[in-house]
This record gives structure tokens, sequence and C-alpha cells, in this order.
């Protein structure tokens, strides 16, 4: 079997040699597959990964739980500032929106299996303290726009 690292194997392995490739992912945990045409993917034992959607629930209601009290908003809004330094850019209202959005997305995370959530509210937030950082760009971005800015690609 031919490998880059100890933890990957190509499609071409997979499809050669499928037994020895499924008691590595079983022994490692997981063995991430390469192939050349697509995006490569994990191969992970499903107990192990049962195992981590029961990790990242009970992690996410305990977060959920802490939002939900007065002390425990506080260390989490202090935690997201830890976490997340470029909050720093952002007014005080607006660290505590991203910290509700950023809970809610976790909770989904982990009751819907809605990954994707997570990240976008962490680049959209991401973004505006960009924006912020730069006093020119800030200012530019809070002028009037006018005129028409061609087409809009809806997809549903």
């Amino acid at each position: 079997m031919s490998t880059s690292c100890p933890d990957t194997v190509s499609f071409s392995d997979l499809s050669r040699n499928p037994r020895s490739v499924a008691e590595r992912a079983t022994s490692l945990g997981r063995v991430r597959v390469t192939h050349r045409d697509a995006p490569d993917f994990y191969l992970i034992a499903a107990d192990r990964e049962d195992l981590r959607d029961q990790t990242l629930t009970t992690a996410s209601r305990i977060f959920l739980a802490m939002a939900k009290q007065d002390p425990g908003t506080h260390s989490l809004h202090l935690a997201v500032r830890d976490v997340f330094p470029w909050v720093r850019h952002l007014e005080e209202d607006e660290v505590h929106e991203f910290s509700d959005e950023l809970v809610a997305a976790l909770s989904d995370a982990a009751e819907l299996d809605t990954d994707v959530s997570v990240q976008e509210v962490i680049a959209g937030w991401r973004a505006t303290a960009r924006i912020k950082a730069d006093p020119e760009q800030y200012r530019r971005a809070l002028e009037p726009m006018e005129g028409d800015f061609g087409p809009v690609d809806v997809t549903a």
C-alpha cells in the first residue's frame, strides 16, 4: 500500500486492499482517503464516530446551558474573546450577538448534524471584524450606495 503519511491512503489502495485499509482505520480511528479526481474523505469506524457525535452533543448542550445563565454568559463571552481574538474589533453588543449565534450554530451542528452553519457564523463575524479593523474600509462600507449593481443570481 502506498501512503504519504501513516493515516492517509489513496483511493486505489482502498479499492485494491479494502480489508487492510479498514483494519488500519479501526486501529487508528480514522484514515484519510485521497482521490486524484475528487475531494478527500475519511474512513472512520462507526463506533468512534458515534462517540464523537455524542461528545459534540454533550459539549454543545453545556455551552447552551451556560449561555442561559448570567454568570455562564459572562464566562462564555470571555471565552469567545480568548478563542477569537479578532472580536476586539466588534462592539460589545456584537460580541454578545456573535456568541449567541455561535452557541446556536454549535447546538444545530450537534442536534441536527448541520456542521456548515458553525463555520458560516464564524466567517461572517470575522469578515465584519476585518472591515471594522480598518477605519477607512469601515467608513467606505457605511457610505450609502446608489445605482443598479446588475442581476442577482438566486439559487434555491
